[in-house]
């Protein structure tokens, strides 16, 4: 029996097609061994919460690996993402805190991984530590040396650029442009102010190992050319990360990995997620949107999210085009997961319709899959919706999207309470809170306005604001209730 074509599903005779910035241009995805296809993604460096600009390229990739996963069988793949644990934000972390650097390491990492698993992200299958692969970047700092890549000066180690013809290439930019557009250190040590650190020498109090050019710690970039060689053998097949990483890190990945491995390429395919905005602005802690992942699960504008519908709003968007994270949004994730799960309880999974997998072969087309998934449920194909959902990282379990959710309640006469909409995770169940609104109305009707006062006071402290409006015809009072912002 013939073999499937690498990049082609048996029986569909679809190809996987992504989008590879280093030729700017989207191809069919043809694996360098289809037995075993190997992707390495950045992962964090761990000195503080991630923010949600960082889950986007983890739940991208988590998708994009499920993907692999499906097309060329589980066994068949290989997902690295590291864990950069020796870098100077760590340092000065460690210091503003008066801590061990290692208390910093471990906290955040473990922070790190209980926010991914809250996303529905699968685990990579091999998650190295930047700390455990030092001897293999020594390694490689002596290879470039000897290739007359790279020099030491004054306890430094550099990659010299000027030696790489084509440096620039993934980025696209010329290296006046990098040099005008790049925070770029100016030191008396290096021959050109391009050139970039491979080691650099530590004080005593930092981290440091000894090595042929004394005691130090390598550059952020050498860690991930070591890590992704050591696991996946240069080149491979995807590397991925945010657009962010494009310039100046994974240009200098490259730049060390072909020259120390001597190949034409690091990696087949390179994929960088797009930038990501809150409410239309730019994430930064001066505007005061800067957003941790644990801070949308906990509480964000007074509320709490779950992981599904932060991983749902976030593929609405094409991974490659600009997100725009708004609570506006993420309200309406939630309540398209909540009202699917209505229909999905005791359904029983069928097989993941062929349209949703077309559309993710097709660069992952996240925004058309969530369109067929609307199409399934207007069809009420369940069984469908509920494979689908369960193959892009979804429960489609209510107990996962929390206990209820608020919309607005109209509240008719003394005792009828309807629900109209459904949105935002409350601290109160829902007829905890029916009560109480018809309780308040009793109190109204009874002219008790101390008792009515003190439940609308009650409510108002859960976030909950109630609104009474008089028919002018009928005189009969109706009261909404909304969510405070």
């Amino acid at each position: 029996m013939n073999e499937p074509q690498a990049g082609t599903r048996k029986g569909t005779g679809l190809s996987l097609t992504l989008y590879n910035t280093l030729t700017r241009k989207k191809a069919p995805f043809e694996p360098l061994d289809k037995n075993n296809v190997r992707m390495y993604v950045c992962g964090p460096t761990v000195y503080d919460y991630a923010h949600i600009g960082n889950a986007r390229p983890v739940i991208v990739f988590d998708v994009l690996y499920r993907l692999l996963r499906h097309t060329y069988g589980e066994d068949h793949v290989t997902y690295v993402r590291n864990i950069t644990d020796v870098d100077d934000k760590i340092n000065a972390r460690a210091a503003e805190e008066g801590v061990e650097i290692s208390e910093i390491t471990k906290k955040t990492t473990d922070q790190f991984h209980a926010d991914v698993a809250a996303l529905g992200c699968l685990e990579p299958n091999i998650e190295p530590r930047a700390t455990d692969h030092i001897d293999e970047m020594i390694a490689m700092i002596k290879t470039l040396i000897e290739k007359d890549v790279a020099y030491e000066a004054e306890g430094h180690v550099l990659f010299q650029v000027s030696k790489m013809a084509d440096y620039g290439k993934l980025s696209g930019r010329s290296v006046d442009d990098m040099i005008a557009g790049a925070r770029v250190e100016v030191a008396p040590y290096k021959k050109d102010p391009m050139d970039f650190v491979l080691w650099k020498p530590s004080e005593e109090n930092l981290p440091g190992w000894d090595s042929p050019w004394g005691r130090g710690r390598p550059g952020w970039h050498i860690e991930c050319s070591a890590m992704s060689n050591e696991h996946l053998n240069t080149p491979f097949d995807i590397h991925g990360g945010g657009i962010d990483l494009t310039f100046p890190h994974h240009e200098n990945e490259v730049a060390q990995s072909r020259c120390c491995f001597g190949t034409d390429t690091m990696a087949q395919v390179w994929m960088h997620n797009g930038y990501l905005e809150v409410e239309g602005e730019k994430m930064s802690k001066s505007l005061g949107n800067f957003i941790t992942i644990r801070q949308l699960l906990d509480e964000w504008k007074g509320y709490g999210w779950p992981g599904e519908a932060l991983r749902y709003n976030m593929l609405k968007t094409h991974y490659r085009r600009p997100l725009d994270w708004t609570s506006e949004a993420l309200d309406e994730s939630h309540k398209t997961l909540w009202e699917w799960a209505e229909h999905l309880e005791g359904v029983i999974s069928t097989e993941i319709p062929k349209v949703v997998i077309d559309a993710l072969s097709d660069d992952l087309n996240t925004p058309k899959v969530i369109s067929e998934l609307h199409a399934l449920y207007k069809a009420k194909d369940f069984g469908a919706l509920q494979a689908s959902l369960n193959f892009l990282g979804f429960s489609g379990d209510r107990e996962n999207l929390g206990r209820i959710v608020s919309g607005t309640f109209e509240a008719h006469g003394s005792s009828q309470v309807k629900a109209v909409g459904a949105y935002k995770v409350l601290d109160i169940e829902g007829e905890e809170l029916e009560k109480l609104i018809a309780a308040r109305i009793t109190a109204r009707d009874n002219k008790d306005w101390a008792e009515a006062d003190r439940i609308r006071d009650e409510l108002e402290g859960m976030g909950i604001q109630l609104m009474d409006a008089k028919d002018p015809d009928t005189g009969e009072i109706t009261t909404t209730w909304e969510v405070k912002r």
